[in-house]
Parts: C-alpha cells; sequence; structure tokens
C-alpha cells in the first residue's frame, strides 16, 4: 500500500470521526426537540388505529375529519379525566390550606403524630438552632423559581407542540408511508408495511397495558388510603399513579410518598400501608405487568427488566419510557428477519411467537412462472 493510499484512507477516518462527532453534538443540542417528537410519535401510533377504523368504516368521513374527530375526542376524554381528578384535588388542596396553621402549631406543640414524632427527635430544637441557614435558603429560593416558572413554560409548550405533531403525524401518515415504500420493490414493501403494523400494535400495546397499571395502582391506593382515613388520599393516589408510569422507580417512588402521609395519621396506618405497598409491587412486578405486557408486547419479564437497565443507563428516563415498546420492536424485526431466512414468511402480521409462520408458499408470480416454467417442459 502506498503512501497516497494511506494518505486517503486516513482522511476519510478522520471525515468520518467529525461527521458522528458533529452530529452527536447535533443530537445533543435538540435533544428536547427530539424527545417531543418521539412522544409525538408514540401517541400518534396509539390514535392511528382508531382514524384508520373509522375511515375505513364511515365512507363519508376523509382522513382529516377521521383524525379531527378522533383527536377531539381524546382530548374531551383526557379533559374529563383530568376534571374528575380536580374537582377533588381542589377540595382537598384548600382542606390543607385551612388545617396548615393548626398542623404548626400542633407540630410546635408536640401534638399529634407530627408533633410527637417532632419532639422525639428534636427537629424543634434543630429548627430553632439552625433558623439563620433556613433563612438564608428560603431567601436562595427565588431563583429556584424563576426555574419552575421557566419549566413551566417549557411544559406547557412542549405540550401543544406534541398535540400538533402527533396531529399531523397521524394526517399525513399514509402519504409519507406510501411515499416511502415507493421507493422499494412490491415484496420487500409488503414486508416493510407487514413489520410495521406489528411494531405499531407493540407500541399502542405498551402504551396501553402501562396506563391500565398506573390506573389499577392509584385505585388500589386510593382504596387503603380512604380505608385507613389517611387525609387527601385522592391527591396522594394520583401522585401515585402518576409515578408508577415511570419504569423501574416510579412505583417505589409512589410508595415513599403514600407510606410517609400515612405515617402521618398513625403508626398503625403507616405499617399497614407499607405491607400494602410492599405486597403490591411483588404482584405488580411478577403477576400484574407479565400478564399485561404479555398479551400487549409479547415480551418475556426478564427481557423486559434488561431492557429497562440497559435504557436507562444509556439515555435516563426517557430511556426508562421507551425500554419496553424498543425491545418489542427489535424482537418483532429479529424474528421476521428469521423467518425469511427460514424461508417462512407469515401472512398477516403478528406480535406473539405463539401464532404459528404461515407455510411457505410460493408468492403469486413465482408460482405462475412455475406453472409456466412446467407447461412449457410439458409442452
Amino acid at each position: 500500500m502506498d503512501n497516497r493510499t494511506v494518505a486517503r484512507y486516513t482522511l476519510v477516518v478522520v471525515a468520518l470521526v467529525l461527521t458522528t462527532a458533529l452530529l452527536l453534538s447535533l443530537v445533543y443540542e435538540v435533544r428536547q426537540a427530539i424527545t417531543w417528537i418521539v412522544i409525538a410519535g408514540f401517541f400518534a401510533v396509539a390514535l392511528d388505529p382508531a382514524v384508520t377504523w373509522l375511515e375505513s368504516r364511515a365512507r363519508w368521513c376523509r382522513r382529516w375529519l377521521a383524525t379531527l374527530i378522533v383527536f377531539v375526542v381524546a382530548f374531551a376524554l383526557i379533559g374529563g379525566l383530568i376534571a374528575v381528578m380536580v374537582i377533588p384535588l381542589v377540595r382537598e388542596g384548600t382542606q390543607l390550606a385551612t388545617e396548615l396553621p393548626k398542623a404548626l402549631a400542633d407540630i410546635r406543640a408536640g401534638r399529634g403524630p407530627i408533633g410527637g414524632f417532632a419532639e422525639r427527635f428534636h427537629v424543634i430544637e434543630y429548627v430553632r438552632s439552625h433558623t439563620d441557614q433556613i433563612r438564608g435558603y428560603l431567601s436562595g429560593l427565588g431563583a429556584s423559581t424563576l426555574d419552575l416558572l421557566r419549566g413551566t413554560a417549557t411544559g406547557i409548550a412542549g405540550t401543544v407542540t406534541i398535540f400538533v405533531l402527533s396531529y399531523l403525524m397521524v394526517l399525513e401518515a399514509p402519504k409519507v408511508v406510501d411515499g416511502f415504500l415507493a421507493l422499494f420493490d412490491a415484496r420487500r414493501a409488503d414486508r416493510i408495511r407487514r413489520v410495521g403494523r406489528d411494531c405499531a400494535r407493540t407500541v399502542t400495546g405498551y402504551i396501553t397495558g402501562n396506563l391500565l397499571i398506573s390506573v389499577i395502582c392509584g385505585l388500589l391506593t386510593f382504596l387503603v388510603l380512604t380505608v385507613l382515613r389517611v387525609p387527601f388520599a385522592g391527591l396522594i393516589a394520583l401522585f401515585v399513579a402518576l409515578a408508577d408510569l415511570i419504569p423501574l422507580v416510579g412505583a417505589t417512588l409512589g410508595a415513599v410518598v403514600g407510606v410517609v402521609a400515612a405515617f402521618t395519621e398513625s403508626v398503625t396506618a403507616g405499617v399497614i400501608t407499607l405491607v400494602f405497598f410492599i405486597v403490591y409491587q411483588q404482584l405488580e412486578n411478577h403477576l400484574l405487568q407479565p400478564f399485561i405486557f404479555s398479551r400487549t408486547v409479547q415480551l418475556n419479564p426478564l427481557t423486559v427488566l434488561v431492557a429497562i437497565l440497559l435504557a436507562v443507563e444509556l439515555a435516563g428516563l426517557l430511556g426508562a419510557l421507551l425500554a419496553i415498546p424498543v425491545a418489542g420492536i427489535i424482537q418483532i424485526i429479529a424474528r421476521d428477519t428469521w423467518d425469511i431466512h427460514k424461508g417462512r414468511p407469515k401472512a398477516e402480521p403478528t406480535v406473539g411467537p405463539e401464532q404459528q409462520p404461515a407455510s411457505a408458499e410460493l408468492p403469486d408470480e413465482r408460482r405462475s412462472s412455475s406453472a409456466g416454467r412446467s407447461g412449457a417442459e410439458d409442452a
């Protein structure tokens, strides 16, 4: 190999490294927009089957009208759910604001469960001896408040952006898919379409299963806290349900808040709540999640756990949220590649391995060509 060839290869390697670094830097700079696009894509995949069903069943319903109807219905359902939750939250929040001065007075006097706890562990003495430090900390919360307001504004803008992006994705999905598949021959395009349907079913199944598990967790938490007469049971149960949407750590975070709130009522309530969360998390991890995800995403528990652990290390919270559907998509692609390699393509889109591959029959064009060749040989 002469010096000119070595120099050429060296320049190519350097160019590839610089291009990769530039792309990674670009992805890091626009990571927030990428996150919004990914979340919008998940919502679009979840709502697209409803739009397609409405468009196919109602002949008079065009794509834009079906998309608008589905999004309005989804928005109304979400708004109704929020209204159902907000009414008790406002009532309990008003009650908390009314009872807060009395609760603070009880703590100072050592009355009640919290007051007894504070007196036993000398919390009041600690607060009095560190008054200046606490005052300085509270005075520095102005910047944190500005950051909170900025984050709230960003969250509102992100929510609106995600809604608009998901609407446009669903509306333009047929055109985008047809344009992409037009780049391939008919057989390869049919394979891509089949695998894409499987992947869409996996994403929809993951969203449905995760929401169902969180609703069950929230309802059971509300029931237990209500029976134990823990104050603000609805507010705590809502937090537990939302935290349970976060894989791996969400259930533990919600359990900590629920147990602490129960201990403020009484030691007995705290112990019962602690036992409830321990038992429920075991049932959720070993019974509820495998049962639901085995029918919606078709992943075994070991694959789910490994996927979440790796995704958390690679992409943090976003990785934890995307771990299960991404693992399901990888499984579908790998299974399809294996079936094609073995000459056993599936005739219909499937998700689970329990559905047997279709018999390896020749496609129509190959069957006709084979018949033509056999006829020519007979002639």
